[in-house]
């Protein structure tokens, strides 16, 4: 992010006027109008930390440079789960945003050597032969704060929730602007005494303020009605993970329903990746290779220059990249792993493989997705 880059310099300026270490001010979030002072909390993509006490959150107003008090820090939870209504920062992109609710997938870490018994096989034709066990972890259902949309979206595509449209003679995807999955370490989280803290249009249709509570907003019934009548189409089941030379590539996929075709059924699933630079060199992404096999016996080979039409660059001050795609394929189910090649600033060029994981349909028949329109 750009927000790290200028963390490093506030530090350094800031550091010279406060004789108190633990009281560094520090830029987090990604528009770089935030101003905050962090309660032992460490950003994952600059690996800079706060002080021990907790400390304000603040936030310049737009027309000046006034700040006003945005929240408080709180102590991140090591165990358990953050509830419905919990306000938080994107520790890797430096979004504000608030939980609707979790999900427990299941991650299948490729870095970690498991046991043999109790593992998930490779897939007909992928890359080496490891098992992967996997292990339950946290992930959350979010709304993005819609003023943080414009300076993420570089880094992080806010439109990456998709539906198929429920008109059985129309191909188009529906997507919900500023809906995202958030990992249990992404969230560093804070609250607020306002009572709209986070601009998004479904904050109010899905949350209501209730200073008696903590966090102080909790669910509507809308919001209830909404996640159990799109559960299949939202929930987030399987997480691939693997790391090719400080390279980690995370990928979550999502069965999004059937198409009936001529004389054929059209399966769908979107994909969700998310490329990480855990190292200090800088690369960027040129090229992807996919293979594609269906359980109808077909395997198909895709290769294309970046992804989504992008090239990124990872580098310590920007060092993730997350995007969506789809793909179909005329079986209920089916597999995908591959490749990236990553290119070096002195012109070489490494490829970082992408986990293979697997495409599975829905046994039984879901309604279409609802109330994704208000």
């Amino acid at each position: 992010m750009a927000a790290c880059a200028l963390r490093r310099g506030l530090l350094s300026t800031f550091s010279k006027y406060n004789s108190n270490k633990h009281a560094h001010r520090i830029i987090s979030l990604a528009d770089s109008r935030f101003e905050m002072y962090r309660p032992q909390l460490e950003c994952r993509a600059c690996g800079i930390y706060g002080g021990a006490e907790q400390r304000r959150l603040m936030s310049s107003r737009p027309e000046g440079k006034i700040l006003e008090t945005v929240g408080v820090f709180e102590a991140l939870k090591q165990h358990g789960k953050y509830e419905t209504g919990q306000l938080f920062l994107h520790s890797v992109f430096g979004y504000r945003g608030i939980v609707l609710f979790p999900w427990h997938a299941r991650l299948y870490d490729r870095d970690i050597t498991p046991p043999m018994s109790d593992s998930k096989p490779e897939p007909p034709g992928a890359h080496g032969s490891k098992e992967v066990k996997g292990k339950t972890h946290t992930y959350y259902q979010v709304l993005i704060d819609t003023r943080d949309c414009p300076h993420i979206s570089q880094r992080s595509q806010t439109e990456a929730v998709t539906f198929l449209a429920n008109h059985d003679d129309s191909r188009a995807l529906y997507a919900i602007p500023g809906l995202d999955y958030v990992s249990h370490e992404d969230i560093l989280p804070y609250n607020s005494a306002e009572q709209i803290p986070i601009q998004h249009e479904l904050f109010e249709r899905f949350l209501m303020y209730n200073p008696a509570k903590s966090p102080t907003f909790i669910a509507r019934d809308t919001l209830k009605a909404w996640q159990e009548k799109n559960h299949p189409w939202l929930e987030l089941s399987d997480v691939h993970r693997e790391t090719t030379e400080n390279i980690r590539v995370t990928v979550i996929p999502f069965y999004m329903g059937m198409r009936e075709g001529q004389n054929s059924h059209v399966y769908w699933w979107r994909y969700c990746i998310r490329l990480e630079n855990m190292g200090n060199e800088v690369v960027q992404l040129r090229e992807r290779h996919w293979r594609i096999f269906s359980l109808s016996g077909t395997l198909e080979t895709v290769r294309g220059r970046g992804v989504v039409g992008r090239e990124p660059v990872l580098s310590k001050e920007q060092p993730a990249f997350q995007y969506s795609s789809h793909v179909s394929l005329q079986a209920p189910s089916g597999h995908m792993w591959g490749t990236f090649r990553i290119e070096r600033t002195d012109g070489s060029h490494f490829d970082v493989r992408i986990p293979p994981f697997s495409l599975e349909s829905n046994k039984d028949d879901k309604a279409p997705p609802a109330g994704y329109t208000f």
